[in-house]
């Protein structure tokens, strides 16, 4: 399994971006996420769903603002980001693993992408 991130890119605060992640490989059984990482600070979890789509978990720091999403027909997971703050500028990774949704750990996924930043100006 491979995973590409795309769609980053800098916006004013309140402003909204997509970001995707293309999966090349199986997604049968797969539980996606993301995480970021400001500079200095810890990477942290963002938000979580399985492949099929039925279930979401979202940090409190983003909940009401971003949603996780899955695509089948285009092997693609997408974070709607809304109302972006400050603080949400950061390196966002996304993550897969084969089993269970809702990890907040980092190790505990098996692939990842490499990044893409999101600069919210205030």
């Amino acid at each position: 399994v491979q995973l590409q991130a795309s769609g980053g890119g800098l916006v004013q605060a309140g402003g909204s971006l997509r970001l995707s992640c293309a999966v090349s490989g199986r997604t049968r059984g797969l539980a996606m996420g993301w995480f970021r990482q400001a500079p200095g600070t810890e990477r942290e979890f963002v938000a979580s769903i399985s492949w099929s789509g039925g279930t979401a978990d979202y940090a409190d720091s983003v909940k009401g603002r971003f949603t996780i999403s899955t695509d089948n027909a285009k092997n693609t997971m997408y974070l709607q980001m809304d109302n972006l703050k400050f603080e949400d500028t950061a390196v966002y990774y996304c993550v897969g693993r084969i089993g269970g949704w809702g990890k907040m750990i980092w190790d505990e996924y098996d692939y990842w992408g490499q990044g893409t930043q999101v600069t919210v100006s205030s």
